[in-house]
């Protein structure tokens, strides 16, 4: 199906059967007020209530709904990829399904990206959620990522964004890097910016957050700060430290040989012989990994196939389902 709307709203679904009328009838609101073509485009990440029902339900009185249903649960960042790629508007705005975004906050976000932006990401400046669990880890978490991908957005962790079609194509959502879209839309070569929108707290449901995913995220701010610093010149790191380490083991194992032709010393016992022995080998090593990761990468770069996520089936306004892989 082409891709010919001007909007596309993405919102992930999980377990959220009581926000989801109540936020349909918030975007369809604004949306029209807007002004333009536009489809919602729910994807449900493995529901395990009744929010595929009040979806396909909604489908009667709003043809605008598209449901996009994955065969379990594979997290939000996957949801968001098949959002993304499912969608077919000009512009893509994603946010999350509890309202705590404000559709409201749209129109000037969309305003925004108009003045030459690719990515604008919404600012929780006054979060609406409990201090320990939610507002000391997300203050702690931006900081951090801030500081080590040099990507000044205040929160990334918002999911109220409004993207260009063309970065969504490109953003590489899998895991739990939907928490760094901004630093990743940058790495794409995106104009980023940001600007503060409304949070409201939660009334129904259950938050699917808590202080136990402190832990990964600090995990995948590891592992995307090499990628953004490294990913396309794996060589660089990989081939650099290689080539350190064995010219540290070169330098002394040609230290011990000078004490032994020189000086007539033994180093036949000397515990330095086999650091030096070791340093060479493992620098032989990881040069060799850093050429086979910069083939790798070329090999990513001609062939970009594949998925993060498996869909059950497209359910259109029509009725027409068409069934995934």
């Amino acid at each position: 199906m082409g891709k010919n709307l001007d909007y596309s709203v993405v919102v992930p679904v999980y377990n959220e059967e009581e926000n989801l009328r109540p936020l349909t009838e918030a975007i369809v609101r604004v949306m029209e007020r807007l002004g333009g073509s536009y489809e919602i485009v729910y994807v449900d990440d493995g529901s395990t209530d009744g929010s595929v029902s009040v979806i396909r339900d909604l489908q009667k009185t709003y043809p605008v709904i598209r449901l996009i249903r994955l065969r379990k649960n594979f997290g939000q960042a996957a949801a968001l990829s098949a959002g993304f790629d499912h969608s077919r508007g000009r512009v893509v705005i994603s946010l999350d399904a509890d309202l705590q975004n404000d559709p409201e906050d749209i129109p000037a976000m969309v305003e925004k990206l108009e003045e030459g932006f690719d990515v604008v990401c919404g600012w929780r400046k006054e979060r609406k959620d409990r201090t320990l669990s939610r507002k000391v880890p997300s203050l702690i978490a931006n900081w951090l990522i801030r500081r080590l991908t040099k990507v000044t957005v205040h929160d990334y962790g918002c999911t109220l964004k409004v993207f260009k079609r063309e970065v969504v194509e490109h953003l590489p959502l899998y895991g739990g890097l939907h928490r760094f879209i901004p630093a990743l839309a940058v790495d794409f070569g995106a104009r980023v910016t940001e600007m503060v929108v409304k949070h409201h707290p939660r009334k129904f449901g259950k938050s699917k957050y808590n202080i136990t995913r402190t832990f990964p995220v600090l995990m995948d701010l590891l592992y995307i700060t090499f990628t953004m610093r490294f990913s396309r010149k794996p060589f660089y790191f990989f081939g650099g430290s290689g080539f350190l380490l064995a010219a540290v083991g070169g330098l002394i194992i040609l230290y011990l040989s000078f004490l032994k032709l020189f000086l007539g010393q033994s180093i036949g016992g000397r515990p330095l012989l086999i650091f030096g022995v070791l340093f060479v080998l493992g620098g032989m090593q990881l040069f060799s990994v850093g050429l086979l990761a910069g083939l790798l990468y070329k090999l990513h770069v001609e062939s970009r196939a594949g998925t993060t996520y498996s869909v059950r089936e497209v359910i259109e306004p029509q009725g027409k389902d068409e069934e995934g892989s």
